[in-house]
């Protein structure tokens, strides 16, 4: 099935010219080696500097430059969505990073970061949804109950964040986002799925059943992630500090290079 699968994939690129997201190979959407760098090498723990608060813990398969920079805004930007798989691959690799022991009970909660409508509606589709169901496939597959929970949205307007920096950027998204009107209630509902939990819900809250991990494509200065956490957090009755401290994490593909190597030393 592998062998009729890349046969096709090199008599499409004949009729179909394509290269590599990441290098510019042809006959390939990703080559090998620009996946290695995307999904190769296990996820990492990383941390922006400053810090902001109520950040939790981040975990990212690379970092964001070259060919991952490439593969990551080929998809977002340019509308590659046959590479969602390998992104998504690499995310949950990442999910499995944060989530803690396999044996620990829950389902995996993946949230992701909303985007604005403008961008969803000008790219034509919303990429870290679509990474997220990847990832959400890919840890099903490897008997890891999985769910993407797309609980959050923007509750105004914020202005590109692009050109801004870590403190500029915190202002700007501070109290953006919210819960959707069903999200409190869709949180509860996929916990309560899960026979072992019932009992335990009243007395552990909901966010500490479910291992809840918040995902997007790219951490910059951590401001929209803490800001996800606090959101979330306000909604499972736990504070921005016990957001840090396990009840909810994320996951990212990428992370920028500075936040590697902090994290290194």
């Amino acid at each position: 099935m592998r062998n009729a699968w890349r046969a096709w994939q090199e008599l499409s690129g004949l009729l179909l010219p394509v290269a590599c997201a990441g290098c510019g190979r042809p006959r390939t959407e990703l080559c090998t080696a620009c996946g290695a760098a995307l999904h190769g090498a296990p996820a990492r723990l990383v941390w922006p500097s400053p810090r902001p608060p109520g950040l939790p813990a981040v975990y990212a398969s690379a970092p964001y430059e070259n060919a991952v920079r490439a593969v990551l805004l080929a998809h977002k930007e340019r509308g590659a969505l046959g590479l969602a798989g390998a992104l998504g691959r690499a995310l949950a690799g990442c999910v499995r990073a944060g989530a803690g022991r396999p044996g620990d009970a829950g389902p995996l909660l993946l949230v992701p970061v909303p985007s604005a409508r403008s961008s969803t509606a000008a790219r034509g589709h919303d990429p870290v949804r679509r990474i997220a169901a990847a990832a959400a496939r890919d840890l099903r597959r490897a008997g890891l109950p999985a769910q993407v929970l797309p609980l959050l949205r923007q509750r105004r307007a914020v202005a590109d964040q692009s050109g801004l920096g870590a403190r500029q950027r915190r202002a700007n998204l501070a109290g953006a986002l919210e819960l959707t009107a069903g999200g409190g209630r869709l949180l509860r509902h996929e916990l309560l799925r899960h026979e072992l939990l019932r009992h335990e819900l009243h007395r552990h809250g909901l966010l500490r059943l479910g291992r809840v991990i918040l995902v997007d494509d790219l951490l910059t200065t951590g401001s929209t992630l803490a800001e996800a956490a606090r959101a979330v957090g306000e909604a499972g009755g736990v504070g921005r500090e016990s957001s840090v401290h396990g009840v909810c994490r994320a996951a990212v593909v990428a992370a920028s290079p500075t936040a590697f190597e902090i994290n290194r030393n």
